[in-house]
């Protein structure tokens, strides 16, 4: 067995992976599954940090702990590429470029009442993110189900999380169900799942309730956004039903169209979408607001990623545990593929915009071209189409 690189190549490697996530994190637009579909493209099949089980692995392993995902899995990435260093240099790396642009945001909202205008760049970037995601599924596809009972446990997760199955439900009763020998594809109720419960008692609590005058302060804001991260899965969606309980209905420290604004800035830009919080962090109480609340929403992402990714090698290690991961994979690319079709419904809105998705795909199953060219390609193009509509 091979010890720890030298210092050299330490530096080397960690040099490397706070180049990477520092450029995902300001190229990285599109949410969670566009995301791990860079990282899959970038680390797996260029760089070859890992390979692609491996990499299946961590997805599986992120999607059962609280918090963003794909900043988890970048964390995973760089602790596999540097060490326990590694970890918290490609967390920090990926966050901070979406954290910065999404404070200058917050300040030209505060200074003029309203967001910039990301139209015309969102019109040029869905398209393309649709592509990249399409290729990612298709490819951890064919290392993911692996036999025939996984091809219809993933076609049973994805057809429960399209109806409206909790993710997390999802993911456990797929690795269980790949962990029992005995278990057969044309089992009843295993997927009798209901809507999403979580988003529904939240929504509901938040009518019940009366708004109440909460003083803001910083260590109000960051205990706020600290559970949040500690027990939050799920879509974007259930993170805005959080916020909107909380900050909204029991606090009142927003209103519900800044609550509104705050989550569009999270979705539009770069990086992880749990920014949201940094948008809010400075609408309560300017730059330092915004800091504690990031820091707050994505300090347990750091300690779950700590504290789990030694135990993913020793799952995978033993049968039946390792049975549950091929489940939990298979599952996870369901998500992912279900991601990817509702994300098609409002990425190609007309005929040019399926025609960048089309063109995008081409690209990078024909040309190999880097999903990051394609993005900054699809923001100019959109950028362009917008001038255009404005100024005839």
């Amino acid at each position: 067995m091979s010890g720890p690189p030298p210092p050299a190549e330490r530096r080397a490697r960690l040099r490397e992976v706070a180049a990477v996530f520092l450029r995902l994190g300001v190229t990285g637009f599109g949410g969670p599954a566009a995301h791990i579909a860079l990282m899959e493209d970038e680390l797996v099949r260029r760089r070859r940090w890992v390979p692609r089980e491996e990499f299946l692995d961590l997805l599986g392993a992120v999607n059962l702990i609280p918090g963003p995902n794909s900043t988890e899995l970048a964390m995973h990435l760089g602790r596999v590429r540097a060490g326990r260093a590694g970890l918290w240099l490609a967390g920090a790396c990926f966050i901070l470029p979406a954290m910065l642009i999404v404070m200058a945001c917050a300040w030209a909202y505060q200074r003029w009442g309203a967001l910039p205008a990301l139209g015309g760049v969102l019109y040029g970037v869905k398209p393309v993110v649709l592509a990249v995601v399409a290729q990612a599924v298709w490819g951890l596809g064919r290392t993911a189900l692996k036999h025939r009972r996984l091809a219809v446990l993933g076609v049973l997760s994805a057809v429960a999380a399209w109806l409206g199955a909790r993710e997390l439900a999802v993911l456990l009763l797929a690795g269980v169900l790949a962990a029992l020998p005995a278990w057969r594809p044309g089992a009843k109720g295993l997927f009798a799942l209901p809507a999403p419960a979580l988003l529904a008692a939240a929504g509901g609590a938040a009518g019940a309730a009366t708004a109440a005058a909460v003083p803001v302060t910083l260590a109000g804001i960051f205990t706020f956004f600290l559970k949040i991260g500690a027990v939050l899965y799920g879509s974007g969606y259930v993170l805005l039903a959080f916020l909107r309980s909380g900050l909204v209905v029991e606090r009142g420290w927003l209103t519900e169209a800044q609550l509104l604004d705050a989550v569009a800035v999270g979705q539009v830009t770069p990086g992880p979408v749990f920014t949201t919080a940094t948008f809010i962090g400075w609408l309560l109480a300017g730059a330092p607001g915004a800091v504690v609340a990031t820091a707050g929403i994505f300090l347990p992402a750091f300690l779950f990623v700590a504290v789990s990714g030694p135990l993913v090698p020793w799952l995978r290690a033993r049968p039946a545990a390792g049975a549950f991961l091929d489940g939990v994979n298979a599952a996870s690319l369901a998500l992912m593929a279900v991601v990817a079709v509702q994300l098609g419904q409002a990425a190609m809105p007309d005929l040019p915009a399926g025609a960048l998705a089309l063109g995008a795909l081409l690209a990078l199953v024909r040309f190999r071209v880097n999903p990051t060219w394609l993005l900054l390609a699809g923001a100019v193009a959109g950028l362009l189409r917008g001038l255009a509509v404005t100024f005839p």
